[in-house]
């Protein structure tokens, strides 16, 4: 496992952010690294997303960031040329899997069945976003589809919250999990970054609290 994929795995929570204000991102990064948290995934929905990556790249050289909803390989030369280190996408396409690879991207495709899971497998791949997690069928679909691939770990994401954050975490095959709700739009749109820290912090306890135990 690469470093990248090592300090996901540390935190244990991808921050999954929609920012629609360049000029929010400095705030957010450090309302979420005030919380414990030094990963997030700016999701390219929406226009603001490169330089909003841009700008916590070089306010926060030790965040590690992620471009989130990338569909096509032009997308992820925009993502790394303004300092995202690794790529996360809705599903699993193979010319962005395979470009990625091909230049030392971390990459993390969506995946949700055995002949996707199989098909990462072949190329090299062994860590995948599991999504849409809860409306898949949530830790029951996971455990089914872990069987046969028990050497694969997996960020779920989609319907991940505190309710259910640490019984996604203490599944074997996680590596973390991608959520929003302490990232909402409109607690960046309204400037509630001290509640952001506070949920963050909020979520960091709980991920101590399963590895406390451990």
């Amino acid at each position: 496992m690469n470093e990248i994929l090592s300090s996901i795995e540390r935190n244990g929570i991808v921050p999954v952010v929609v920012i629609e204000n360049e000029n929010d991102a400095e705030s957010l990064a450090r309302a979420l690294m005030e919380g414990g948290l030094s990963t997030l995934e700016i999701t390219f929905r929406t226009a603001a997303a490169p330089a909003a990556i841009a700008k916590i790249a070089r306010a926060f050289p030790g965040m590690i960031i992620g471009a989130g909803t990338v569909f096509t390989v032009e997308q992820v030369r925009i993502a790394i040329d303004n300092g995202a280190q690794y790529i996360v996408s809705p599903g699993f396409s193979r010319t962005v899997v395979e470009y990625c690879l091909r230049n030392e991207t971390t990459v993390l495709p969506g995946v949700l069945t055995p002949t996707e899971i199989q098909t990462g497998v072949e190329v090299g791949l062994e860590v995948f976003k599991y999504f849409p997690a809860e409306a898949a069928g949530g830790i029951k679909y996971l455990t089914a589809i872990s069987g046969p691939f028990r050497h694969v770990k997996f960020v779920p994401t989609g319907g991940i919250d505190q309710a259910n954050l640490l019984s996604y975490l203490r599944h074997p095959n996680v590596l973390a999990c991608g959520g929003s709700w302490m990232v909402k739009s409109e607690y960046i749109s309204m400037k509630r970054f001290n509640d952001i820290t506070k949920m963050a912090r909020q979520a960091v306890d709980l991920v101590t609290s399963i590895r406390d135990k451990s």
